[in-house]
């Protein structure tokens, strides 16, 4: 293809856009195919010669579309949903046309700046002090293991990176049985092991890590000869939302001299709203914390956005600067590969301008107090119902619940069921989790084009497929 025909296909392209968008609620919201399905309409061999682009193109509609979830569906209530908008597609466009390698300053300035600016933006959106400086990292789970890293290095002197981890003792990294997965991974990556992250109970309302217990689990650890690390706390847990007390956290962590990383991947947008920032109270005393705007602040995926309050160590732990990566001629420049695990970058800071300005905070503000609305309302309405039962109230606008009519002698089996035949209509999707040892249906409401009806449309999903 040539530059040209940009001319023909970038409006046509534009087209079949806003013609999705808007035909979203006809579509089923999961893949409705079979493994292989896709796989087998894909020739086993690359081209030898090129293939009209109008052929590519109908193939991507015949081939590709049928074999997607369509996540920016208004009724895609699964997982924590990756939204997006108008104005962040359009400036996706923008930044796959400049292609460019934003790893230093000097190979986009621009990129740069706007980066420090916009992470500065959401810095005074949640309330974080000054006194915390940001980077855009591409998920919540590079934000923690980078986290991770630098409180390794911290407690090793930094000669982690330099000895290796062999002859060292051996770091410790505290949590609650509610973080995400990546906290494990982040400790496998990071070399401190699975055996050295320990999980400690919750306790009261919120799902908490117990205080007590991580203040005792590190006095036994450093007195056994280990090094406490980090803290990880979560707000707004992935399962069902468990909130840790931040502040009670960070009072340990400063008794102790322990490193604090808050998880808030999904949560931290909601504290643009200042009646939700209870739930991240005491992160202005933390090290780092993260949260994620493609999550729910109209960002696509992927932009994730990382704080710290000590950068110099941050950096510390991260940079490598070969003379071939060396900005001749300034000083005191921020490289943001110098903040990232990988050294490759992208122009991500671009959508996030576009967004904030094309909406404002008012109106994502709004966006998200509907969200929470809708799900609490939803929540009361069901747990209205004889047959089934609220097993966790809405942490913001998610909740759990399952179907237990009188009689049922194998409520998991019976629940799995029903959100399989759920996710098969394709009308809504869902996703399970296990809670307090049983199997339920989580109900999350984020997405960009989601309105109360389709909310309210949900429960009559719900409810007559369970009872049909």
């Amino acid at each position: 293809m040539e530059t040209e025909e940009l001319n023909r296909w970038g409006p046509d392209l534009a087209r079949w856009a806003a013609d999705y968008l808007a035909t979203l609620r006809e579509r089923p919201v999961r893949a409705q195919t079979e493994p292989g399905d896709i796989a087998r309409q894909i020739a086993d061999e690359p081209p030898a010669e090129p293939h009209a682009f109008e052929d590519v193109f109908r193939d991507f509609q015949d081939i590709v579309m049928p074999g997607m979830t369509h996540w920016q569906h208004p009724r895609f209530f699964a997982y924590f949903t990756a939204n997006s908008s108008p104005p962040a597609l359009l400036a996706e466009w923008l930044t796959a046309t400049l292609a460019a390698q934003c790893m230093l300053w000097q190979t986009s300035p621009a990129a740069t700046e706007l980066e420090t600016r916009m992470m500065d933006w959401l810095r005074q959106m949640i309330g974080l002090p000054t006194d915390f400086e940001g980077v855009i990292q591409d998920t919540a789970s590079t934000a923690t293991l980078a986290a991770l890293l630098h409180a390794r290095e911290r407690v090793l002197g930094f000669r982690g990176n330099g000895e290796g981890l062999s002859g060292l003792p051996p770091c410790r990294v505290y949590c609650s049985d509610q973080v995400h997965s990546s906290i494990d991974k982040a400790c496998w990556v990071a070399g401190i092991g699975q055996a050295n992250l320990v999980k400690l109970p919750t306790e009261g309302d919120r799902g908490g890590l117990c205080i007590t217990e991580l203040e005792a689990a590190i006095v036994r650890d450093r007195e056994a000869g280990l090094l406490p690390a980090a803290i990880v706390a979560v707000v707004g847990g992935t399962s069902i939302g468990a909130c840790d007390d931040v502040a009670a956290i960070c009072e340990v962590a400063k008794r102790q001299d322990v490193y604090v990383h808050v998880d808030a991947a999904w949560a931290g947008s909601a504290m643009i709203c200042p009646e939700f920032r209870h739930l991240m109270a005491g992160s202005e005393q933390a090290d780092s914390f993260v949260f994620n705007p493609h999550k729910w602040l109209l960002t696509n995926f992927d932009c994730s956005a990382h704080f710290v309050r000590d950068p110099e160590s941050f950096v510390r732990t991260l940079a490598i600067r070969p003379t071939y990566l060396k900005t001749q001629g300034h000083d005191r420049i921020t490289n943001y590969s110098e903040w990232s695990i990988p050294l490759g970058r992208r122009f991500r800071a671009l959508k996030l301008w576009f967004v904030l300005r094309s909406y404002g905070v008012n109106a994502l503000q709004e966006t998200i107090r509907s969200h929470v609305a809708w799900a609490a309302e939803l929540a009361e309405k069901l747990g209205e119902e004889p047959d089934f039962e609220i097993t966790s109230p809405p942490v913001l606008s998610l909740f759990s619940f399952r179907y237990l009519p009188d009689g049922a002698d194998d409520p998991d089996t019976l629940n799995a069921t029903l959100l399989d035949r759920i996710n098969d209509d394709g009308r809504i999707y869902l996703t399970q989790t296990t809670h307090d040892g049983k199997y339920v249906i989580r109900f999350h409401v984020g997405q960009t084009y989601t309105t109360r009806e389709d909310v309210m449309f949900a429960f009559d999903v719900m409810t007559s497929l369970a009872r049909g």
